[in-house]
């Protein structure tokens, strides 16, 4: 009897902790698929054998779901029947028929590292083609993740000319979007849009984007940066991506993204299966500083390498303005022994260091070092630079060739090219075919052995020339307009099994600055370089962008020489900007006069004692550059009653006060984010005020002079 009776409350038990685990996922009636998070609803539902979307917005919290919120659009809208939707698949089959027609097959629920997820399946009513949408729920982040894969279950090929990652539709209005957009120096600058009637598109052809997939879309005429409500989303994918959003005559809009299919097709073979990449996307209430924090917490806690998302990230010194490619290694230890008086934790040599690199027009694919800088090769020096104390990094541009170097002499055909057209070149390269196999195993070995044979701690990974003659004439011609997804794929696969083969060495992506930055290479990288641009007056408004999609423990800023406006900053200023997030030196240390060398052992101190709460903190972005001549930002050690926070302040230029061009500022700055009934003390001093003052009363402005800046810190007692 005892035995029976403890059966059945095993039995109970565990009926309860399976509905518990997919309480994300509620299925009604078998038809309606309501996925949830914190504060989110997602509505899709089967009619008449169709997958249907209803609802994207605010979480519902009603037992029994009001009809009167629901506008059923299709989830997967394909090339097929009227074109009266944006599709975001279409293939054609092998007797022509450009047309799909989807039926539901089957859902299930499963679990991915502790997370709900819903797999629906769909097949075409004729055709051999089965295509899953899949669908992680991240109730604590209030994220979605999206993503379809199609399969061919028949013998007979089909060509896909479009497949994107997802369909979103926002309930029925008039929007805004912004999104972030750059060129090369003017990285992260974000751009909003009233969408008319139309189609509004951004995207990435070249495998470049200084900025990023980001996108908010918020009501028209919303633009408080804390209040108000936002959708928004951003694609995990580092070739080439675009994101459409349509809005019609009724004021529907519907937002598409996935990878760019312009000159691109798959050729979907037997038993094969494409996957397109993940879509995150998402809803707030409390405007797109909120959407900030959402991306920052999810960006660190699951997509970037997590054997080290929560390390604090070391203190660089890069020597590349010092040396450019001049260098060798009695120079390079000198600059170390001064990293090292100031406080530096990682040394990185910049380009110059290899085979036949004494400009940028040779050398570039032979990465052996080069004996006439390093005769006794780069052991001597990273054991002389490890003895000081330091750790040492190396800088690789990996998928780049010079038509001067060995590599190109022998593999002329291994770069990417059409017949009978020339070979462009940006920065004197070319664009190596990483599609190729032999090319992704020469670049391995090569890489793999450098990191075997050094004790390389930190590798930044370059990338400067834009994607051009994208040609494979070497294959046959059914694959040539598969060669920027394969290229993309390989580069994945090749950052992955590095990164696992070296899992104690830091991954940086650069491309010219921010030109390859998304979610997709945070899979393995652990930070990135924003910006060549390093004036530190531009860099408040690059890195503020930048702050929009991904965290603060991800951004890369140097101090330097740049004065790009003729404000002469002072060095405090330099080093202010980037104490922000990631900080590295970028200036010839060795010219510091003794002034120079103590106030950046002071500063780098200063960091030290507030990097933890910078990058595993909770940022709230009081004041924007781009409405006002101050930027604020605060970072807290919790989300809500916070018992440390550091804030930073920013005076930009300053105009007659009371003229027209003068934006009002109150001179005292409202806090975020403390608890109301602690007392905090500014700065080790001996007042106190209490957290609700600070955030209903505020903290006097600290600077009047332009082009200044001030870190403040307080703590709860």
């Amino acid at each position: 009897m005892k035995s029976k009776l403890f059966r059945n409350v095993i039995i109970l038990c565990l009926l309860f902790n399976f509905s518990l685990s997919f309480s994300q996922i509620k299925i009604i009636n078998d038809s309606i698929f309501k996925l949830d998070t914190d504060n989110i609803s997602y509505i899709i539902r089967i009619q008449d054998g169709k997958l249907q979307t209803g609802y994207y917005g605010s979480k519902i919290k009603s037992h029994d779901l009001p009809n009167i919120y629901f506008e059923w659009r299709d989830e997967v809208p394909v090339r097929g029947r009227f074109p009266n939707k944006s599709p975001i698949l279409e293939v054609v089959f092998s007797d022509g028929t450009r047309d799909l027609d989807l039926e539901y097959v089957s859902h299930k629920i499963t679990s991915n590292d502790g997370f709900n997820v819903l797999t629906i399946t769909n097949k075409d009513k004729y055709y051999d083609l089965l295509v899953n949408i899949i669908y992680r729920v991240l109730p604590e982040y209030d994220i979605i993740e999206k993503h379809l894969e199609l399969k061919n279950t028949g013998k007979e090929l089909i060509k896909i000319e479009n497949a994107m990652s997802a369909s979103l539709w926002l309930p029925q209005g008039a929007y805004e979007v912004t999104h972030m957009q750059g060129i090369h120096w003017h990285d992260f600058q974000p751009e909003t849009t009233l969408l008319t009637q139309g189609v509004k598109s951004f995207m990435s052809r070249d495998f470049k984007t200084y900025g990023s997939s980001y996108f908010a879309v918020r009501p028209q005429g919303e633009i408080c940066e804390d209040k108000g409500d936002v959708w928004y989303g951003q694609l995990h994918y580092s070739g080439n991506w675009k994101t459409d959003l349509e809005s019609t005559y009724d004021d529907r809009v519907q937002i598409t993204s996935g990878i760019n299919f312009w000159d691109t097709e798959w050729n979907l073979r037997n038993n094969e299966t494409f996957k397109t990449p993940v879509l995150s996307f998402g809803y707030a209430q409390n405007g797109s500083d909120e959407v900030a924090r959402r991306y920052s917490n999810y960006t660190r806690d699951l997509i970037i390498p997590q054997q080290r998302s929560k390390i604090e990230r070391p203190v660089i010194y890069n020597s590349w303005y010092a040396t450019e490619f001049n260098i060798n290694e009695t120079q390079q230890l000198e600059l170390a022994k001064v990293a090292k008086k100031i406080g530096v934790e990682m040394f990185v040599i910049d380009d110059g260091w290899f085979k036949g690199r004494v400009n940028d027009k040779a050398g570039l694919g032979d990465w052996t070092v080069d004996k006439g800088k390093f005769p006794n090769g780069l052991t001597p020096l990273i054991k002389k630079i490890n003895d000081l104390g330091l750790d040492f990094g190396i800088w690789v541009e990996p998928e780049m060739v010079n038509r001067n170097s060995d590599l190109y002499r022998k593999h002329p055909d291994w770069v990417l090219h059409f017949e009978n057209r020339p070979r462009t070149e940006g920065r004197n390269q070319l664009m190596l075919n990483l599609a190729r196999e032999d090319v992704y195993d020469y670049l391995y070995n090569e890489l793999y052995n450098l990191l075997k044979g050094h004790n390389i701690k930190y590798l930044k990974w370059d990338m400067n020339k834009s994607l051009s003659e994208p040609g494979w004439p070497d294959t046959n011609v059914e694959e040539q307009r598969e060669v920027r997804i394969r290229y993309i794929d390989n580069l994945y696969k090749l950052i992955s099994r590095l990164t696992s083969d070296f899992p104690e060495v830091w991954f940086e992506t650069c491309s010219s600055g921010g030109g390859r930055v998304d979610l997709g290479i945070f899979n393995w990288a652990d930070f990135a370089w924003v910006s060549d641009n390093i004036d530190p007056v531009d860099r408040i408004f690059i890195q503020y962008g930048y702050l929009n999609a991904f965290p603060a423990n991800t951004m890369i800023s140097w101090t330097g020489y740049y004065d790009n406006h003729g404000v002469k900053p002072g060095m405090d200023f330099r080093f202010d900007v980037a104490m922000s997030g990631v900080l590295g030196i970028g200036n010839d240390i060795t010219k510091w006069d003794i002034n120079e060398i103590d106030l950046a052992k002071t500063k780098i101190t200063e960091y030290k004692n507030i990097r933890k709460t910078i990058h595993n903190g909770y940022l709230y972005r009081i004041s924007s550059p781009f409405k006002s001549n101050r930027s604020i930002l605060q970072y807290n050690d919790k989300l809500e009653n916070a018992d440390r926070a550091v804030i930073f302040f920013y005076q930009l230029d300053n105009q007659l006060k009371g003229s027209t061009a003068y934006p009002y500022q109150n001179k005292y700055i409202k806090l975020k984010g403390l608890q109301e009934d602690a007392l905090y003390r500014i700065d080790n001093g001996s007042q106190l005020i209490m957290g609700a003052d600070l955030m209903n009363i505020g903290i006097l402005y600290p600077l009047t002079k332009s082009y200044t800046s001030k870190i403040i810190i307080l703590e709860k007692i």
